[in-house]
């Protein structure tokens, strides 16, 4: 069967000119509209329908549903055992939403096998994830060693689910710190669920599964309009214990 042809957004749309995301392609897997802007009425709407941008700067905004989907349970977060005695043993601190730029920037920045850096991470959408998170919508995990941002990640979040949109390590381990205690942060919050949009290896060894679109969808809502963590977020030191 042909698939349908994709749907193209104007900036001057609305917000919910998204099509149905079972519209997305299959191949590539989950790409559904072209277009639009990253204002952010338009990139929330987007977050609350499962739907994300990614593209890289040469190209229009591409918006992708993919199928499955990869999620992460805050309480089902894996801890390996070398994991668990590298937080017993320290050396670290941890903060919420002190340095979102700056993780934004070396999420962007070169890494071992792409020496190009994370391209997608362009200057448009720093500054379009920078105005949610003035905004109180866009929230940053730093994990400080010897008074250096060692690592961290950033992402969406609306209601009781957060969507993690990149991560980056400058040190071993420093951004499986992050994620575990993010999770057991959101856990202690009661939130539901945590977005790590498709799914790898390493991602399903952290504990992250993958789960149909429809059961993705039913998900958020749940949990999008339930009521989440409203302001700065300011990290808990007592639930790493």
């Amino acid at each position: 069967m042909r698939s349908p042809p994709l749907r193209w957004i104007r900036p001057e749309d609305p917000p919910e000119a998204f099509p149905d995301p079972a519209l997305a392609l299959s191949d590539p897997d989950g790409l559904l509209a072209v277009g639009g802007d990253l204002s952010p009425v338009r990139l929330l709407h987007a977050y609350r329908h499962g739907i994300f941008p990614w593209y890289h700067g040469d190209q229009p905004i591409l918006w992708w549903s993919p199928d499955p989907r990869a999620v992460l349970f805050p309480k089902n977060m894996h801890l390996s055992r070398s994991l668990r005695r590298r937080m017993a043993r320290g050396g670290y601190s941890v903060t919420f939403d002190t340095a979102f730029a700056d993780v934004m920037a070396a999420c962007a920045g070169p890494r071992s096998g792409q020496p190009e850096g994370g391209t997608w991470i362009s200057p448009a959408m720093q500054a379009a994830y920078g105005e949610l998170h003035r905004l109180g919508a866009a929230h940053s995990v730093e994990i400080w060693m010897e008074g250096e941002l060692a690592g961290g990640l950033y992402g969406v979040a609306i209601g009781r689910v957060f969507f993690g949109e990149s991560m980056f390590s400058g040190r071993a381990d420093a951004s499986k710190l992050a994620l575990a205690s993010l999770a057991r942060q959101l856990d202690a919050w009661g939130y539901a669920l945590i977005d790590c949009q498709v799914h790898s290896e390493h991602l399903e060894s952290l504990g992250s599964v993958r789960m149909p679109r429809t059961g993705f969808l039913a998900l958020l809502r749940e949990h999008c309009d339930a009521a989440g963590h409203a302001g700065t977020w300011h990290f808990d030191a007592t639930v790493s214990a």
